[in-house]
């Protein structure tokens, strides 16, 4: 096996597994741009996952190769409501947002789990049988040397990922909407000077990551493992909260560390099979990714500036 092959198989996976990460991250940009700490990404992606998984198992028979789409759209929007929770308790009601974050975490792992063993009666689903095909991008996997790489053997909505990343940026840096984001997580009493509503706008942005949170629990399910127990989402959301301050708070920054982590979650799937990493042990390609995420944010965390107002509650009227 040459180096070639050896990309052929390591960077479609690592696309695919950055997926949801981007996805994930790209949500706690949302929210943390806007002053709100959000480190329930993980449990807005465990039902993001549970949501996507049951609605993909209940209609598959009727919308056939439509349902992972749809079911990622029924996730995006179980992960939106569920991130109502996150957002009245910090900025309603000025809670400390890390303890929400956590709460929230644990919340989404035990009501998923009682819902499984309500409906299902085991700890676990039924496994899908429609999820997302894989596909080469026309024209563009015909390219010479980098096409078979890049865009053979992937998924539709792992290129849509990276694709809203981009818009992301626009909306965030080119829009008015984005304007009062950045505005409302820097100084949000100058903000309010200005006529913008903070509270309206934190509402909007957490909401917003509970919307790509849930949308990326979904995919990693549908994708990877195919039905839901109380492990399917394990640690990813923490990943994508490494990603995010990886990438120093930046859609671009978040979606280049996403690849990162997805890197080394390849690796830790098939590096055993790869020649460069057979003789190394699997338990040590395992907590790869987990041992990368503390590097990451050890290394990056004390470099990178969040925003001013990240983690502060707004009190109209008080500085």
């Amino acid at each position: 096996m040459d180096f070639y092959q050896v990309l052929q198989i390591i960077i479609p996976s690592m696309i695919a597994l950055a997926a949801p990460l981007i996805f994930t991250s790209l949500g706690g940009v949302f929210s943390e741009r806007a002053g709100v700490i959000n480190i329930g990404l993980e449990g807005l992606m465990v039902i993001g996952a549970f949501t996507g998984i049951v609605f993909n198992l209940m209609f598959a028979d009727v919308f056939g190769g439509w349902t992972p789409w749809l079911a990622v759209l029924a996730a995006m929007i179980a992960g939106l409501l569920f991130s109502v929770l996150h957002a009245v308790a910090c900025i309603t009601f000025r809670a400390d947002q890390t303890v929400s974050g956590v709460a929230i975490n644990l919340l989404a792992v035990g009501l998923t789990m009682f819902l499984v063993k309500l409906i299902y009666d085991k700890g676990q689903t039924d496994r899908i049988t429609e999820t997302f095909p894989r596909i080469d991008v026309p024209l563009l996997s015909d390219i010479p040397f980098l096409g078979p790489i890049l865009f053979s053997n992937g998924y539709y909505i792992v290129y849509i990922a990276i694709l809203i990343s981009f818009v992301v940026w626009y909306v965030l840096y080119k829009t008015p909407f984005g304007l009062r984001i950045r505005a409302v997580g820097e100084h949000p009493m100058a903000a309010d000077t200005m006529g913008v509503n903070v509270t309206k706008i934190r509402y909007a942005a957490v909401l917003l990551s509970g919307a790509f949170g849930g949308i990326g629990g979904a995919i990693y399910a549908t994708i990877f493992s195919n039905e839901f127990n109380h492990a399917t989402i394990n640690g990813q959301g923490f990943m994508a909260i490494a990603a995010m301050i990886f990438g120093k708070w930046h859609p671009i920054g978040a979606m280049g560390a996403a690849l990162f982590f997805g890197l080394a979650q390849s690796l830790s799937i098939v590096g055993s099979s790869l020649p460069f990493f057979k003789d190394i042990p699997s338990v040590y390609l395992l907590i790869a990714p987990y041992v990368l995420t503390i590097i990451a944010l050890t290394g990056f965390i004390g470099r990178a500036d969040a925003p001013k107002a990240s983690g502060q509650p707004y009190i109209k009227g008080k500085r």
